[in-house]
């Protein structure tokens, strides 16, 4: 089969690649769709430093939809012609895999059964894999994966109604961050980010966008009449960037980093804040987040078009177009066809 394959910095390649190796506790699938990640997927293309391990060469992509197609023996929660999240290939002696998702075959694994039978934790992975509604349009729903991720993040901080809650970054966390806060009832939404992205912060929420450009943004914020801020999320994490803002803090306020662009390099003084402050962080499960995800989902509280363009999707062996897109802000995320449906 053909997947996406990081042999080296800088250097991904579509080729050929062992068939995935199914066990009596997983499904084989067919991956359909997967979309960019220009965080974690362009870290690890570039051989940046990561909260984890990695080596090369490695299957890329952990934001894949797949569907389905035989089951093993020992599993119970899912069935021929189930459409799947976050499906992966597993690492073999010669190649590795972040997740695995670019390629055009994949599996499933019934984590629950597993732990039943084995009484081994699956931690991390424990409830990436479930079965999405038959009515959910496969392509938009590689982003579940990210909102999944965010809005855990996000629940275990917690977000009061009429909150006012400031987010770095305009990529697909961050605008994730925005729809989520404003879906909890936040009062006031504030991005910092990218100029050509104004529209798409409206669209999930923001009353307003600010370019990380300019050079004291936190004065350009409070000058237009906001803030204080209750949260500051920081869905980049570069640094320095959540010292232009502590100003902006409310007393007894909170501090959020998920981003990991300057991975153990970012430090906060904390005297640039007005008052006390906590440094919130909760990690996040995505199986905790999968029910509330599809339910906003269903009720258009989160729309893929928001985040991705939907309209123009790329063929594996043009994944290269498919981050070129997204780096040169053409689209928040894009979405790659693995599969014949």
């Amino acid at each position: 089969m053909k997947a996406a394959v990081v042999e080296s910095r800088g250097r991904l390649v579509v080729r050929d690649v062992p068939e995935p190796k199914m066990g009596e506790y997983d499904c084989l699938c067919e991956t359909l769709y997967g979309a960019t990640c220009s965080g974690t997927d362009v870290h690890l293309i570039e051989n940046h430093s990561m909260p984890f391990e990695y080596s090369y060469p490695m299957i890329l992509g952990h934001e894949s939809i797949g569907r389905v197609l035989e089951v093993g023996a020992k599993v119970k929660q899912f069935r021929v012609g189930d459409l799947v999240t976050r499906v992966v290939n597993y690492s073999t002696d010669d190649l590795a895999s972040f997740w695995g998702g670019f390629a055009e075959r994949s599996l499933v694994s019934d984590h629950e059964v597993i732990k039943k039978e084995t009484g081994r934790e699956i931690g991390f992975s424990d409830g990436i894999h479930k079965v999405l509604p038959a009515e959910i349009d496969p392509a938009g729903a590689t982003m579940v994966i990210t909102w999944r991720e965010t809005l855990s993040f996000l629940q275990r901080i917690g977000v009061a109604p009429g909150a006012a809650v400031l987010v770095i970054g305009s990529g697909g966390n961050g605008f994730s961050f925005a729809n989520h806060a404003r879906n909890f009832g936040a009062g006031k939404i504030v991005m910092i980010g990218s100029d050509s992205r104004r529209e798409v912060a409206r669209r999930v929420g923001a009353a307003a966008l600010f370019s990380y450009k300019l050079d004291d943004v936190a004065g350009a914020i409070r000058d237009a009449g906001f803030g204080p801020f209750d949260l500051i999320l920081d869905a980049v994490g570069q640094a320095g960037q959540i010292d232009r803002v502590l100003p902006l803090l409310k007393p007894g306020g909170q501090v959020a980093m998920y981003g990991v662009d300057d991975f153990g390099k970012v430090t906060i003084n904390p005297s640039r804040a007005p008052g006390s402050f906590t440094f919130a962080n909760p990690g996040y499960n995505e199986g905790e987040a999968h029910d509330a995800v599809v339910s906003f989902l269903r009720e258009g509280k989160l729309r893929p078009g928001d985040f991705c363009d939907l309209e123009t999707i790329y063929p594996l062996e043009s994944i290269h177009d498919a981050f070129a897109a997204v780096r040169q802000r053409k689209a928040v995320k894009a979405v790659v066809r693995l599969g014949e449906e």
